[in-house]
């Protein structure tokens, strides 16, 4: 499994940190987590066929996490047409507003695209990855994903409110964990992450207010040999 950070600043663009956004390759499937910036972009420079794209899964509604989504679906619509993906989305209010923006903004045919609202639980499972949803506090309908593929385990935690109060409650082991760090001093991960039983631990979407109880976080966990990663754009994560 790789995990590319497209993205990894917080609400706001920086210089050289894009909105949040993952590709995930396992052989030459292609999933995405999260869209704040399109995922066309990686496929293109890399060089990677978009009909590869089994699934996007969005973790919440806000636009940091989703913008890139119109552009991605735009050009599902009139150019890269033979690919299909399933795309996850906390509510289809989502499906909706692009669809009232493609109207706007093409001259082409409107295209059916495979939208899927997302419950609690399992909620995709294509023989090479399976993905649970596991309910988050973040905002209405905000998830956190467990990507299982290969033997391997991988949580995407989204945005949490407090990861004392709605960090995700996973039993197994876990290779790799991406949490965010914009909206709470990311110490408050320290009991958590101490607590479970976890690889490697990776910092997206921190925002410079945070940035140094990042690196606080940072150098306790590595006392206790537990590998802590700040992402920057384009991190390559092979499991």
């Amino acid at each position: 499994m790789k995990i590319t950070v497209v993205g990894s600043s917080h609400g706001i663009p920086e210089p050289n940190r894009k909105c949040t956004c993952f590709m995930v390759e396992i052989g030459k499937k292609i999933y995405f987590v999260d869209m704040g910036t399109s995922g066309m972009y990686p496929l293109i420079d890399q060089g990677l066929n978009p009909d590869n794209v089994q699934a996007v899964f969005i973790t919440h509604k806000h636009g940091d996490h989703t913008d890139g989504l119109i552009s991605f679906v735009d050009l599902l619509t009139w150019y890269y047409t033979s690919a299909n993906p399933q795309i996850f989305l906390p509510n289809l209010n989502i499906a909706n507003a692009i669809d009232t923006w493609l109207e706007a903004t093409l001259t082409a045919p409107k295209r059916e695209i495979n939208y899927k609202k997302i419950e609690s639980g399992e909620i995709f499972n294509d023989g090479v990855l399976k993905v649970t949803a596991i309910d988050t506090m973040h905002c209405p309908d905000s998830h956190a994903f467990l990507f299982e593929s290969e033997g391997k385990r991988v949580l995407f935690c989204g945005d949490l409110k407090n990861p004392k109060i709605d960090f995700p409650n996973v039993n197994e082991p876990i290779d790799l964990v991406f949490c965010e760090g914009a909206h709470f001093p990311v110490t408050d991960y320290m009991p958590v992450l101490e607590n479970i039983d976890v690889k490697r631990v990776v910092i997206n979407h921190y925002s410079p207010l945070f940035t140094p109880s990042a690196i606080e976080l940072k150098n306790a966990l590595e006392k206790r040999n537990l590998p802590v990663t700040l992402a920057t754009d384009n991190m390559l994560f092979t499991i």
